[in-house]
């Protein structure tokens, strides 16, 4: 197997990388483009070669243990890509989350039952919906808190959302729904977004059977 000097320069991983883009690589090339060389007795390529058949077998299993057992790779080069898998699972691997029922999104909102200020948060989602992106709008006081369409929109719009939920939380302990959800509901209309529900302090209460399709 030629080594990666052997190779046209257009063919290298990184340098096809720079011109092609990420998607027009191999599994290989990818994890040659990752490591970027081999070692003193063992080429990149014939590396890459049997990470990405690793890779394809352990999948989300693929272990330190694994790859070092990998002729030429050690700790150095085992980091390097269970580290990049790491990066990728937190910043860009989501698990579609549909919602169906006001009790879908409890889940999603169970992190601001317990706060002490009242979060306004809100949830976009796509016509199958299915959640886009989460998001904290607003912080406002114990039994207060203000929030402008504007802000709200904005974000679902650059979404291209179909539907939206609005969640919130309430320390005071009054779960009547709060004059920013009736707000909002009342605008939403012009912007063809449906607001799919809202629901109160991260458990069922009189706003989780709120639809305003």
């Amino acid at each position: 197997m030629k080594t990666i000097k052997d190779l046209p320069e257009h063919s290298r991983p990184r340098e096809k990388l720079r011109e092609k883009g990420a998607s027009a690589l191999t599994d290989e090339e990818l994890v040659a483009a990752i490591l970027g060389m081999g070692t003193a007795g063992v080429d990149v390529r014939t590396i890459a070669r049997q990470v990405a058949g690793l890779i394809r077998e352990h999948k989300t299993g693929l272990t330190l243990d694994h790859l070092q057992a990998v002729p030429g790779v050690g700790l150095a080069k085992a980091g390097q890509i269970l580290s990049a898998f790491e990066l990728a699972r937190r910043h860009l691997l989501k698990d579609t989350v549909k919602i169906t029922v006001a009790q879908d999104v409890l889940p999603l909102v169970a992190d601001i039952a317990g706060k002490q200020q009242e979060y306004f948060v809100c949830i976009s989602l796509n016509g199958a919906n299915e959640v886009i992106e989460k998001r904290v709008v607003t912080i406002g006081l114990l039994d207060k808190n203000s929030v402008h369409p504007r802000e709200v929109f904005a974000d679902v719009i650059a979404d291209r959302a179909a539907a939206v939920i609005f969640a919130h939380n309430h320390p005071s302990g009054d779960l009547q729904p709060s004059e920013a959800v009736m707000l909002l509901a009342a605008k939403h209309g012009a912007r063809n977004i449906r607001v799919f529900g809202s629901v109160s302090r991260g458990e069922p209460g009189p706003e989780s059977d709120v639809d305003h399709a």
